[in-house]
């Protein structure tokens, strides 16, 4: 079994608003078992969103859309639902009943335009929605289910919660359940890093997936088992043979970040970090401008420098903010190539580090930062008294 998510409005292909909902019905179906193979998005044509649910129909147990559902005329999804069923929209009274309720717990009367709010296609069941004033609706069909979510974020996790999932338990038999872990690792390369764990890579459950990021990998493992306790032991399981694998390259698990990390190890050593930069625009102080009980200040220098200048300007730098800490990032391109200079301070001593970079870097200042914060991570750890393995 598996489902196929659309969400529907045109204001999402052209750019004006970001897609959330598909990540929030995403993440839950995940959660009770049910496998996502696609996700789509169309604009509000009844026609094209008729193409897709049937489509999405062809091929799923569960076709959840979201969107559409509004009292406007170019809210299409219950006239493109019904021509992919093959049915006419009809009225329902107690929907209307349900709406006009709604709009009377705000002290107003629904417009004209939201009668067309009442309209399901035929053979529909409704869905109630006491957060809003487009009620849902699901249609069973011989081997899928269609379900119309409004597209308000608020309203669709709501009824999400409350009405789908439940039913589509009930519905498909689900007892199962899909975790996800994210290891996050730093210092190595993506292919580097592939050529560690190919053989993880080639499993069916868990899988092993690699997602690159500028001067960071994530490894993402997927567990489906009949209960939550069984995969979280087969997560366990891989988490360990990747830590075998990769050691001190992994630097957090799921919402960890390298900053995060970087500036927890600062304050368990109670110290204060300032950085100066030059050629990342600051996107080093940026990144760690957030914490400031650990984090002192940070300088661009305008003009392109060396590792005796870098230590320089730190050194008198720390001294203004009184912070036993620093980090110093110099990014320079000449006649297209690249060379990336970072020193770090700590209490016990300092160190340097210098790389090259030839032909063309894409998101090479983010890159920069990575390698930056890796660097002054690894020195935090032994600073710690920390094995690295």
């Amino acid at each position: 079994m598996e489902a196929e998510i659309i969400t529907i409005g045109t204001e999402i292909l052209l750019g004006q608003i970001v897609d959330t909902n598909t990540r929030t019905i995403a993440q839950r179906l995940r959660d009770i078992g049910l496998d996502i193979y696609r996700t789509s998005t169309v604009g509000d044509n009844a026609a094209r969103i008729a193409e897709a649910v049937r489509e999405s129909m062809s091929r799923a147990s569960a076709v959840i859309t979201t969107g559409g559902l509004g009292p406007t005329i170019d809210d299409a999804t219950r006239e493109g639902i019904a021509l992919a069923l093959g049915v006419e929209t009809i009225f329902d009274p107690v929907l209307w009943e349900q709406i006009t309720a709604r709009f009377a717990s705000f002290g107003r009367e629904p417009g004209e335009n939201n009668r067309r709010q009442a309209f399901i296609p035929q053979g529909a069941t409704p869905i109630e929605n006491p957060v809003g004033t487009a009620p849902a609706f699901y249609f069973e069909g011989e081997k899928s289910v269609v379900i119309a979510l409004p597209g308000v974020p608020g309203e669709m996790s709501y009824l999400l919660e409350q009405d789908v999932i439940p039913y589509l338990k009930q519905r498909l038999g689900l007892s199962g359940t899909i975790l996800t872990r994210v290891v996050r690792t730093a210092g190595l390369g993506e292919s580097s890093l592939d050529e560690r764990i190919t053989d993880l890579e080639k499993l069916s459950n868990p899988t092993v997936g690699l997602s690159a990021h500028p001067g960071r990998v994530d490894v993402r493992i997927t567990a489906k088992a009949s209960t939550r306790n069984q995969a979280e032991e087969m997560i366990w399981q891989m988490e360990a043979t990747l830590q075998q694998r990769l050691g001190d390259r992994i630097y957090g698990y799921d919402d960890e970040t390298l900053e995060s990390v970087v500036l927890a190890h600062l304050k368990s050593e109670n110290l204060k970090l300032a950085v100066i930069e030059h050629g990342t625009e600051g996107l080093l102080a940026i990144s760690l401008a957030a914490a400031r009980d650990t984090f002192a200040g940070g300088r661009i220098i305008p003009e392109a420098i060396d590792m005796d200048a870098i230590e320089s300007h730190l050194v008198a730098f720390m001294a203004e903010t009184e912070a036993r800490a620093g980090l110093g990032l110099s990014l320079v391109q000449d006649e297209g190539d690249w060379t990336l200079r970072i020193l770090r301070i700590l209490p016990d001593g300092s160190s340097q580090r210098e790389y090259e970079y030839g032909g063309v870097f894409l998101n090479v200042r983010e890159r920069g930062v990575s390698f930056a914060l890796e660097f002054l991570r690894r020195g935090l750890i032994s600073l710690g008294n920390e094995t690295i393995p």
